[in-house]
């Protein structure tokens, strides 16, 4: 399977996808995770030791430098667009029991719509590990789903959305929707979090009725602690593991 997981920022994006993969993990499936989004921390959320301190591959200089033949930060000029990538995702991952994790970086862009090194690197790591690898791939991804190409999207087996009861977060949905239908990623599902109540599930039902919903996972104080804390989700004792596998198993 190749997942990818959206959602506006505070919703608990990072902490449904450190979930998702430590249940695949714990089922016996090769994990390749990739931290796509410069504000989250995917390593900690999986309980990666010293996963802040984990160098994005963006701001490898030498290596992008390397496999493109630029120097990162630069605009113009010329660089390879298809550099060598199939190597990285075993040499320079974090590991984890199964799963392997590599935190893509933010891209510094001098204007609207640049190509540079930086991104030529990332975008082409992102198109090997979607259609050449054979492990299961989960992208914790930005809302704007930014490190998709159409190539890409399109072996994407599920984007999945996640959302909680709250007008900002319906709307971000729907304009992860759009973005995600202009390069024809069109497999797309709903994951309801921080549910109190039936009458939040159907809030959101109500206001993403064009959504499939994968599932709902309650509002939980162990979960929010383990964030506050600096532990996986997957390490406290919450409702969430049995619920997660049920959407495995859906997936």
């Amino acid at each position: 399977m190749k997942l990818a997981v959206s959602g506006k920022g505070g919703v608990g994006k990072t902490t449904f996808a450190a979930l998702l993969i430590r249940t695949l993990n714990q089922e016996g499936k090769r994990v390749l995770a990739i931290d796509a989004d410069p504000d989250a921390n995917l390593a900690a959320a999986l309980g990666i030791a010293d996963g802040d301190k984990i160098t994005p591959i963006s701001d490898m200089k030498d290596l992008v430098f390397e496999r493109t033949g630029a120097t990162p930060g630069s605009i113009g000029g010329y660089f390879s667009l298809t550099p060598k990538v199939d190597d990285l995702p075993d040499s320079i991952s974090a590991k984890f029991e199964n799963i392997k994790l590599m935190r893509l970086g933010g891209v510094q862009k001098g204007g609207a719509g640049c190509i540079c090194p930086e991104s030529s690197l990332l975008k082409a790591l992102v198109r090997h590990v979607v259609l050449q690898r054979d492990e299961v791939v989960v992208m914790d991804m930005e809302a704007g789903i930014e490190h998709l190409g159409r190539a890409t999207a399109k072996a994407v087996d599920k984007l999945i959305v996640v959302v909680e009861p709250g007008r900002r977060s319906i709307d971000t949905a729907g304009h992860i929707k759009q973005l995600a239908s202009e390069i024809q990623l069109n497999h797309i599902a709903v994951v309801g979090n921080k549910i109190r109540s039936p009458k939040d599930e159907e809030y959101l039902k109500g206001h993403l009725s064009d959504f499939d919903f994968l599932g709902f996972l309650s509002y939980d104080d162990a979960l929010i602690e383990a964030d506050l804390e600096g532990k996986s989700p997957f390490d406290v004792d919450s409702k969430a593991k049995k619920v997660m596998k049920e959407m495995i198993s859906r997936l």
